[in-house]
């Protein structure tokens, strides 16, 4: 995997980015999130996480287990790193990165503070969603119907300190004006109200 790892000054702890598309996200187009973020402190690693020749596959959609197993090593990586090894770790997940990053937190639940899921598909890892002990807030459009749906159903199914947050008049990409505002100022203040982050 290649990623690309975003270190402000004294940071706090990192936020590691689950994407489970097959665009490339190593300069994802709304990284707004991340510099939002980055003011607050935090340091991000963003995954391209499905390769070229996987993407000139045109599968329907990447295996969750293989995100899963990406993930892992990425967590693994960022606790090596002489950089990051100290730092709290958090998700965001996206897409099927959403339920990979779930099967990331009930793999590892010593190891994770707090997770956000934007517009994911937390219900493709229904069997984990029990399980999951970290902080987790769920944001989707409200015009994202099957997603909507989708979130729903995994913010009854989950049984820890959890939230779900539906953006009015937002489409599943957030393209819409003030839409990825609130996306970022709602992750923002999650990451730091709920894991071991702390503005000093």
């Amino acid at each position: 995997m290649e990623g690309a790892l975003w270190l402000p000054e004294n940071h706090l702890g990192v936020v590691l980015f689950a994407n489970g598309s097959g665009s490339n996200r190593l300069k994802p187009p709304y990284d707004y999130v991340g510099s939002v973020l980055h003011n607050a402190r935090l340091a991000t690693l963003w995954l391209d996480m499905v390769t070229l020749d996987e993407r000139r596959t045109y599968q329907p959609r990447p295996s969750v287990a293989l995100l899963a197993e990406r993930l892992q090593a990425a967590c693994d990586w960022l606790q090596l790193n002489e950089s990051t090894r100290e730092l709290p770790i958090a998700l965001f997940g996206s897409g099927y990165g959403a339920a990979a990053a779930l099967q990331l937190a009930v793999s590892r639940q010593r190891d994770i503070c707090a997770i956000v899921l934007r517009g994911g598909r937390p219900d493709l890892g229904s069997q984990t969603l029990a399980k999951v002990l970290a902080p987790t807030l769920l944001i989707v459009g409200s015009l994202d119907d099957g997603v909507l749906n989708a979130n729903r159903s995994a913010y009854a199914a989950l049984e820890c300190k959890k939230r779900l947050e539906i953006i009015p008049g937002a489409t599943h990409s957030f393209d819409e004006p003030g839409s990825l505002e609130v996306v970022a100022r709602l992750a923002r203040g999650w990451f730091l109200q709920h894991t071991h982050f702390a503005l000093v």
